[in-house]
């Protein structure tokens, strides 16, 4: 793609993101979920890593979070909007254990060395 096509396109791409995120915070704020909640441990084993990583509050906290959200979408309802206007959606806490942990993934490729863990799907 041309730099003038970017150019042309970036304030549309970028008004077209905000509108996305705010509409993605107003959902998770309904759960009480942050972004970082919503990523599978069992799909991406860098994920579970990081996971184990954290703080054991940290970790109680997002596993609070998950089990409230499951409770309000069984019962088919949101939290109060008193407790949505305190969540933070986007507010990390993941981000840079995650990123150690793919640091070291890409050090140990270099390396020649494997992952400490693996997993291979049949």
């Amino acid at each position: 793609m041309s730099k003038a096509m970017i150019k042309m396109f970036d304030p549309v791409l970028t008004w077209a993101a905000r509108k996305y995120q705010a509409a993605v915070a107003t959902e998770l704020k309904k759960y009480g979920l942050r972004y970082e909640d919503l990523y599978d441990p069992q799909l991406n084993m860098d994920i579970d890593e990081a996971i184990h990583r954290l703080p054991q509050d940290v970790v109680d906290a997002r596993m609070q979070r998950l089990k409230r959200a499951v409770d309000c979408s069984l019962k088919k309802s949101y939290l109060s909007k008193e407790i949505q206007d305190m969540q933070t959606p986007y507010s990390w806490y993941l981000k840079e254990t995650w990123a150690e942990v793919q640091a070291e993934n890409t050090e140990k490729a270099m390396l020649g060395t494997g992952k400490d863990y693996d997993r291979s799907f049949p």
